[in-house]
């Protein structure tokens, strides 16, 4: 149990998704800019993320391997990420029709958002258990929450106090954040780490 918990919070800080290996940026650039929609995006991933692992595993362990077909996993962790999001977006859709405006072209961008992809992979390449890779699931997801509301909450505050230079106006000082954020994080290093 200890080491599912050293999973689970090391995926948080130490091995953050966004801040440790700069994955999922193109969504992460763009909605950092607004506290509400950064905060709806982080729980859609924390969704898709979650899900798409929890169907993966199986898939990968229980199908592809005693076939010998694991040539096969890019093509279905895709469509299990395409099918999540599409779930994810319609559910949105039907209960959440404004904060899905917000989105606009980014929640379809989950499916293409390496993020999702690599938690998959990461799975396959440490050779997860399935509660292993459920920890591993959420905690990644919830470390990519956490930084993209921590960006946006810091770039709202920059625009309502601070004086940011004309060129460094929007991803500019996006990144800039994002960047201090991580080196804020690597604080956490010697304190946990994934195998």
């Amino acid at each position: 149990m200890l080491r599912l918990i050293t999973i689970f919070i090391a995926a948080i800080f130490t091995h953050n998704v966004a801040l440790a290996y700069l994955l999922g940026m193109c969504p992460f650039v763009s909605l950092a800019r607004n506290l509400k929609t950064s905060f709806g995006m982080g729980l859609a991933v924390v969704f898709v993320v979650t899900l798409t692992a929890a169907i993966n595993w199986p898939i990968y362990h229980l199908v592809l391997v005693p076939h010998n077909c694991e040539f096969l996993s890019f093509i279905v962790f895709i469509i299990v990420i395409a099918s999540s999001v599409q779930l994810v977006e319609m559910i949105m859709e039907r209960f959440f029709p404004a904060l899905q405006a917000s989105f606009g072209i980014f929640l379809p961008l989950i499916t293409v958002n390496c993020t999702v992809l690599a938690i998959s992979l990461f799975m396959v390449l440490r050779e997860y258990t399935f509660i292993t890779t459920l920890f591993f699931a959420v905690g990644s997801a919830v470390g990519f929450w956490l930084a993209i509301v921590l960006v946006a909450a810091i770039y709202e505050k920059l625009e309502l106090v601070g004086n940011v230079p004309r060129g460094l106006k929007g991803p500019g000082i996006i990144m800039i954040i994002t960047g201090i954020i991580a080196l804020a994080f690597m604080g956490f290093g010697g304190m946990v780490s994934i195998n």
